[in-house]
């Protein structure tokens, strides 16, 4: 059902595109929209090692719920900054990429629990936390994204 990667050379090990998970701040995630065109938009995101699923923060409206209640399969994408070897301009660049199926999460502490373990990729500062998650919380789904398939790349951009 999923493709493999044509060039397996460029293939990142699953440690690899773990850490690209755990790592980035930031990715996109994909669904299904309206009269069969993708919708992508930029992410926040949480990887937990514990269970192996990406988390995310979701308002109660919106255009990406509304597609998320009628189709429930996504794709999420995330590259790091890349690198360059010493002496050459190219760049390379590690990416992971994810199919799997969204839960939407309504459980108060669940959403404070991933609240706060989200915020940490950004900051450390505990008071900002603990007054976001009490101001943002009960406007907030949790989408849990439950991977089916997930790869890495590493892509030299010469």
């Amino acid at each position: 059902m999923f493709r493999e990667l044509v060039r397996k050379h460029k293939q990142l090990g699953m440690d690899e595109t773990i850490n690209v998970l755990k790592t980035e701040t930031r990715g996109v995630l994909s669904v299904n929209g309206d009269d069969g065109y993708p919708y992508g938009m930029p992410m926040n995101h949480y990887y937990n090692e514990d269970d192996g699923c990406i988390y995310f923060h979701q308002g109660r409206v919106g255009y990406r719920l509304e597609m998320l209640k009628k189709d429930h399969k996504v794709s999420f994408c995330t590259f790091d900054k890349g690198y360059r070897n010493e002496g050459e301009w190219s760049l390379n660049v590690r990416s992971a990429i994810v199919f799997g199926t969204i839960e939407i999460i309504d459980d108060p502490e669940v959403i404070a629990d991933i609240g706060d373990k989200l915020s940490r990729k950004f900051t450390q500062d505990e008071e900002y936390i603990r007054q976001e998650i009490l101001r943002s919380g009960p406007g907030t789904y949790i989408l849990k994204l439950t991977p089916e398939y997930m790869t890495g790349k590493l892509v030299n951009e010469s």
